[in-house]
């Protein structure tokens, strides 16, 4: 009888069994532990405690997940899914967040100025407090979502089949993740796709995790933010105004929000082609192994 095959030996289908167990793992543990402590960040910031302790749960679940794997399975570490040092680089998180947000904001003030999309009042309150209030639920959802289906999942099978294969199907997956959100639909369930591609060739041009995640946040920071819209069909606080769709559902995306529509699909495409267009930064930790 045969030796069993070292873990760092297992092949790449079974490493990410591995990841998915540990992550599980990660988030029924912190199920126990976050409730109590996020109910306190509730009361202080008005936001429901059960939505705090759903999103950093899930964060911080899959973060162990990662941390799990690689001490178990993959020697390569935090560098093997863009989170390494070589890719903690201030050029390349600014230009993620910059284009994230740029992606979302020219379509709807483009839908502003032809009267799509309307500002109208909202109830009383602080804008700028509401903006700071909202990054402790932004922060974490990017972060869970990226991690989920653009982290360890991401690089073993992009090691494994390719990159286009990788980009197809995390984003795929993505834009099912979404069905379960009010409003969803077959439109939605496209352009929320796509923003899995545009998403997911940030992190190909760049190398960066990081990138990746600044840009999904800064994406959703425009719309519930700065727009007070809709994100994913999901509604926040909107003090003093907010946009509100005023023309064809195609465009605007209707109670989706902007990023549902025509108009911000166009964009990300415009976005990917641009990405695509220039080299792809691998780091060698980041190549296939032999």
């Amino acid at each position: 009888m045969t030796a069993p095959p070292p873990l760092n030996d297992i092949t790449p289908p079974w490493r990410l069994v591995v990841f998915i167990l540990a992550s599980a793992v990660g988030v029924l543990a912190l199920r126990v532990i976050l409730p109590p402590v996020l109910g306190l960040a509730g009361r202080v910031t008005g936001a429901p405690a059960p939505t705090y302790a759903f999103i950093w749960t899930l964060a911080g679940g899959l973060l162990i997940g990662h941390a799990w794997t690689f001490r178990l399975v993959e020697p390569r570490g935090w560098s093997y899914v863009g989170l390494g040092r070589d890719a903690l680089r201030p050029r390349a998180i600014a230009g993620g967040a910059l284009l994230g947000a740029a992606a979302i904001a020219v379509p709807s003030a483009v839908l502003l100025a032809v009267g799509w999309l309307r500002v109208e009042p909202g109830p009383p309150g602080d804008p700028l407090g509401a903006a700071v209030g909202v990054l402790p639920l932004l922060v974490p959802a990017a972060l869970w979502e990226e991690l989920l289906l653009r982290g360890f999942a991401f690089a073993v099978v992009r090691e494994r089949w390719g990159t286009w294969r990788a980009l197809l199907s995390t984003s795929v997956i993505f834009g099912m993740l979404h069905l379960q959100n009010a409003g969803a639909g077959a439109q939605s369930t496209l352009l929320v796709t796509i923003a899995g591609v545009f998403l997911g060739a940030i992190l190909v041009r760049t190398g960066s995790l990081y990138a990746a995640w600044a840009a999904h946040l800064a994406w959703n920071f425009v719309m519930a933010g700065v727009l007070h819209a809709a994100v994913s069909g999901i509604g926040l606080s909107a003090p003093r105004y907010r946009v509100v769709d005023a023309g064809p559902d195609w465009a605007t995306g209707g109670p989706w929000g902007p990023e549902g529509g025509v108009f911000a699909g166009v964009a990300m495409v415009a976005s990917i082609l641009i990405l695509i267009g220039r080299p792809a930064r691998r780091p060698e930790r980041m190549e296939p192994e032999a």
